[in-house]
């Protein structure tokens, strides 16, 4: 039995943050019902047409085991088909524009207000009080208010990071919020009304820059690959033009690195090199020391030194050797799923527990499960029949 096998999620969720939540919560069993606008639906829709030419990458990437019900909130017989399906639901999130969902009746505390049992969570860019509660907030714009982008790239160039750091770090916290709410409410009967906010989240994980800059003033410096506070931590060329990155965590492992893979062991107890402060302090020198012995040494040799000597080490992947990497086909972490557009190869969930399979359920087509969730809900065909005609659902 999954965790949340019997567990109903309601979510009015768009784009990327509450997505990835309700995702992870229906790859732990949790049946999902994402409310969407007719004809439109989630507009991460149409982000792009990248999987097999018909279906957003985002999309395919979040919505798996969910089922799509398209209904119009704002229409009053709408308002009433979300007000029973909610009287039915355990968790109900959302993450519509600013103030929509209070205008709406659709918070979380008005939620949880009707039903003390009901585990509610309003999930935003900025929250509902303060000076920006008011604004729109993506990912970009969140990367940028809590100084990742300070943070990232390189000297001359600041740049955000890769991926959605605060869509997925702001819907992590939606699903540990969830697991606890309803851990508490199987103890105590209670449910809660949560607020989770994406400048909260990344700024949280922002954590050590916060603390470096609140002790010393200084702001960390845009060191690309490299850590401000770390050295050698960064990617090296070797003679067959590869890059591997190196890190080293303590002053054992420099003194093993210097010795049995640079050969330069007199930098190992050498004042500029012996202490990791020592290294910082002399941080060109430090890389130049390693990078010429790196460039000297095939691949081959180098990994082999490294892994030899105990030093954590890497290559500089690209997204086409994630797909391909060996280490993912050797766990056994691809399967596929059903979708509009045909199988989708997907990654298996990270969280996973002995002899239970993930329901990894097909990526819904718009409203495709509309009709089953209204005769769920009391709704007989010829009033389905007449909800769609009037263009309620």
């Amino acid at each position: 039995m999954l965790p949340l096998q019997g567990v109903t999620v309601v979510s009015l969720e768009h784009a990327v943050a509450l997505p990835f939540a309700t995702r992870h919560l229906a790859d732990l069993g949790a049946r999902v019902v994402k409310v969407e606008r007719p004809g439109s639906g989630d507009f991460a829709r149409a982000y792009d047409a990248a999987v097999r030419g018909g279906m957003s990458a985002h999309f395919a990437w979040l919505n798996r085991s969910k089922q799509s019900l398209t209904v119009d909130i704002k229409a009053p017989e709408g308002r009433a088909v979300l007000t029973r399906l909610v009287s039915r639901a355990d968790v109900v999130a959302q993450n519509l524009a600013p103030g929509a969902a209070a205008r709406l009746g659709l918070d979380a505390a008005t939620l949880a207000a009707g039903n003390p049992r009901l585990v509610a969570v309003d999930l935003s860019g900025y929250g509902a009080q303060g000076p920006y509660a008011h604004k729109r907030a993506y990912d970009m714009l969140i990367q940028a208010e809590t100084a990742l982008i300070s943070a990232t790239g390189t000297d001359e160039h600041p740049a955000k990071a890769g991926f959605a750091a605060g869509d997925v770090s702001a819907g992590t916290y939606v699903v540990q919020a969830v697991l606890a709410a309803l851990l508490r409410r199987e103890r105590s009967g209670v449910g809660a009304a949560v607020e989770i906010t994406m400048i909260d989240a990344l700024a949280e994980w922002m954590g050590y820059s916060l603390q470096t800059v609140e002790h010393t003033g200084v702001e960390p410096p845009r060191l690309g690959i490299g850590h401000p506070s770390i050295a050698p931590y960064e990617a090296f060329t070797t003679a067959d033009g590869d890059r591997l990155l190196i890190g080293v965590q303590n002053d054992r492992e420099w003194a093993r690195l210097a010795t049995d893979v640079l050969a330069r062991p007199e930098a190992a107890v050498a004042d500029d090199f012996a202490t990791n402060q020592a290294r910082v302090r002399n941080r060109a020198r430090t890389e130049a020391l390693v990078a010429d012995a790196v460039v000297a040494l095939s691949t081959t040799e180098t990994e082999a030194r490294l892994d030899a000597a105990g030093i954590a080490h890497a290559r500089l992947n690209t997204v086409r050797g994630l797909l391909d990497h060996p280490q993912l086909a050797a766990r056994n972490r691809w399967t596929s799923v059903d979708s509009p557009v045909g199988p989708v190869r997907q990654l298996r969930p990270v969280v996973a527990f002995p002899g239970e399979e993930a329901p990894m359920g097909p990526l819904p087509a718009l409203g495709a499960d509309t009709d089953v969730i209204l005769a769920e809900l009391g709704y007989g065909a010829p009033e389905i029949a007449r909800l769609r005609t009037s263009g309620v659902i």
